[in-house]
């Protein structure tokens, strides 16, 4: 210890300015034992205080800005663990905005595994995130899917605000001069085939109540065609399970991506629906300008790009009653199906 040096057990020299000092040995002794003491102290702190210096983490410190800028690539999927929920980062070109600006048409990029690319209309939960937002501007957004339910958030725009031009037709093809149907029409009859490769028509259930809906396999958006196949299988358990039921009630999903639901896909499709039986529920493909003709007649709105579906799909569940007649139009997504259980309880009444 700086300032200390020992003679002898018994004494203690203290050297200051002048000349040494020799006390009696007993105060030498109880002087040294204390200096050791102090020494030892000092020295402890010492090391521990270099020990906490050593022992502190470099991970400690915060991640730099940069770490949060580069985020996973657009497309990447992101699961919540706590909720399940999938998350998908997603590029695309607005198209136009709807529903008082609580919904964007946007023709996305792929998102890998799990939708190709194609235009679609997407719900946000706050039109906010749609503010400023003029057809044609390059965005980038996160794709919340669900269960039952899905929307888009944080949308960020990334330039443009100019539509690219619309490619020259290349060719053209025939569709039926049809007009549009209200409830109370008579409902034409239109051919179709169903899952099972079998020719079938709407003038076949000629007496008995039906309702149909229009999908397309390449959906996965919850709330969209899924939700539509959910409503329908709820509805023919609640139909079954109804003691004064009718039992004569048949369900068609009608597929308008004809070029590639064949009765194959449709038919693979089917089976992964719960509640699925070909004598109550069909899934229907046909010729093109059928499906145009029955689509159109009903207001439901889509197009075709180079094979891809573009898809802009105001949804439409139409009942027809035991006369032939169009007795409900059910509009969008938010029925539920006790609603369509009422109508075709009604419809199946009609003589």
């Amino acid at each position: 210890m700086a300032g200390v040096s020992f003679v002898s057990v018994g004494r203690w020299l203290r050297c200051a300015r002048g000349p040494c000092q020799i006390r009696h040995p007993a105060h030498n002794l109880l002087a040294m034992n204390r200096a050791l003491a102090t020494a030892v102290l000092v020295s402890t702190l010492a090391a521990l205080a270099s020990a906490c210096r050593d022992a502190t983490p470099a991970a400690a410190t915060q991640p730099p800005a940069a770490a949060l800028t580069n985020a996973p690539a657009a497309s990447t999927l992101h699961t919540n663990a706590a909720s399940s929920n999938k998350v998908f980062t997603v590029k695309g070109i607005v198209d136009h905005l709807k529903e008082n600006g609580r919904i964007a048409v946007i023709k996305h990029e792929a998102i890998p595994d799990y939708m190709e690319a194609m235009t679609m209309p997407f719900t946000v939960k706050e039109p906010a995130d749609l503010r400023n937002l003029l057809p044609g501007a390059t965005v980038l957004f996160r794709l919340v899917v669900t269960e039952d339910d899905s929307w888009i958030q944080d949308v960020a725009l990334l330039g443009g605000s100019k539509l690219p031009e619309t490619p020259a037709l290349k060719s053209f093809r025939l569709v039926r001069d049809v007009e549009p149907l209200k409830v109370g029409d008579a409902m034409p009859d239109y051919r179709f085939t169903n899952e099972l490769g079998r020719a079938v028509s709407f003038a076949d259930y000629k007496g008995r109540p039906y309702a149909f809906s229009f999908i397309f396999t390449r959906c996965p958006l919850p709330d969209f065609c899924p939700r539509m196949n959910q409503n329908f299988s709820k509805a023919l358990t609640q139909l079954k399970a109804g003691p004064a039921a009718p039992t004569n009630v048949h369900l068609f999903s009608i597929s308008f991506d004809v070029g590639f639901d064949s009765p194959a896909v449709l038919l693979n499709y089917a089976r992964r629906h719960s509640g699925y039986d070909p004598q109550q529920w069909s899934f229907l493909t046909g010729a093109l300008i059928d499906i145009d003709a029955v689509t159109e007649q009903f207001g439901l709105v889509f197009r075709r790009e180079s094979g891809r579906i573009d898809f802009d799909h105001n949804l439409r569940t139409v009942v027809v009653n035991s006369a032939g007649k169009i007795q409900a139009i059910l509009i969008g997504n938010t029925w539920k199906p006790d609603e369509l259980v009422s109508e075709l309880v009604k419809a199946a009444a009609v003589k």
